[in-house]
């Protein structure tokens, strides 16, 4: 079994290699091959998994200029998660279109020229977003989002993704591939530096402050917000790569997009539960500075979910934002400094 990830060396990417080396499976049948493919590669010698574990390939440029070195041999499975990223989509339409709604459209191309000349039609996965929501004035959304919610995005990158959701359904009711979609929450605590994602400060209003750095908050704090951490993310996407379709519990019923389960915080919980675990030095290292542009993006996103259709997979959501920063620092220990040491994983923090 050959599996390709676009965005291989991205944070999820390498979360999600990491998992399937570690089980070096795939619904239990043995992985040949793991490609790992993106413009961004760790060069020179390298003893950081997943780079050199000897189960890996490596394919380095953009994707869509590396498909016939993707596709050379049969593809079983892609897990497509290449993409720009929200705010970097809304301040460059084209680069949006290019990353997002181009690629996706010459990936599911190359899949569908493997299958035309007998070749295996690949299971793809494709990682979506929340920000296929938006409360439009006219359509507002119900109190609660679920899959049969009408999707009206109020951002680029909400289209783009939108855009692909529906070219990888079509391709799937072709038989072109074996098409399914994993609708992300917004995955906080992302470790290293920021990146350009409108809600990249869901993990940055935590992760500087734990690492000695101040953080800017640029939405006000009653702001409610979807949330889930990286490894229910992770998990999300393998789960639904792997499901089998048919009716039922752990199977992938219908060709409708799962939504990630979410934990539904408000910002303001983010930031208490930072000062409760790690203490009023560190939380108060947060700067609340709302800034209108993001705001309007994020605050367009839905908060609540109605979870079944993950449920159903066996997905369930974080139980609650300190079990997200103890997650963090127990994954990313050296990134803590000492006055937060209270946050570690391997001391009690309190709950109440």
């Amino acid at each position: 079994m050959r599996i390709v990830i676009t965005g291989g060396f991205g944070f999820l990417g390498r979360q999600v290699a990491d998992a399937l080396l570690t089980t070096r499976t795939f619904r239990g049948a043995p992985i040949g091959r793991l490609v790992l493919a993106d413009r961004a590669v760790p060069s020179g010698p390298s003893s950081d998994r997943p780079a050199a574990d000897p189960l890996v390939d490596i394919v380095r440029g953009d994707v869509i200029d590396r498909l016939d070195e993707l596709f050379a041999r049969p593809v079983d499975v892609l897990i497509h998660l290449a993409s720009a990223v929200s705010a970097e989509c809304e301040a460059d339409f084209d680069l949006g279109m290019s990353a997002n709604v181009d690629t996706t459209r010459a990936v599911l191309e190359a899949a569908r020229a493997q299958s035309a000349a007998g070749g295996p039609t690949p299971r793809m996965l494709f990682s979506s977003s929340v920000a296929v929501y938006g409360s439009d004035p006219a359509l507002p959304l119900p109190p609660v989002v679920s899959e049969a919610t009408l999707p009206t995005p109020r951002s680029s990158y909400g289209v783009q993704k939108l855009v692909c959701e529906q070219l990888i359904a079509d391709y799937t009711r072709r038989g072109f591939v074996d098409g399914r979609v994993a609708r992300l929450m917004t995955v906080s605590v992302r470790p290293g530096k920021p990146n350009a994602a409108a809600s990249g400060f869901l993990s940055g209003i935590i992760r500087e402050p734990l690492a000695g750095l101040p953080a800017t908050c640029p939405v006000r704090p009653d702001l409610r917000v979807a949330l889930a951490s990286p490894r229910r993310t992770v998990e999300g996407i393998l789960r639904i790569a792997e499901a089998e379709r048919g009716a039922g519990p752990g199977f992938l019923d219908g060709g409708l997009p799962v939504n990630l389960p979410a934990l539904t915080v408000s910002v303001a919980d983010m930031l208490d539960t930072l000062r409760r675990v790690a203490g009023d030095a560190v939380a108060d290292r947060v700067t609340i500075a709302p800034d209108p542009g993001v705001e309007a993006i994020v605050g367009s996103w839905p908060a609540d979910f109605d979870n079944a259709r993950a449920t159903a997979l066996g997905l369930e959501p974080d139980p609650d934002v300190a079990s997200v920063v103890r997650q963090y620092v127990a994954d990313h220990a050296d990134a803590v400094v000492a006055d937060a040491a209270a946050a570690r994983a391997d001391r009690p923090m309190p709950i109440d």
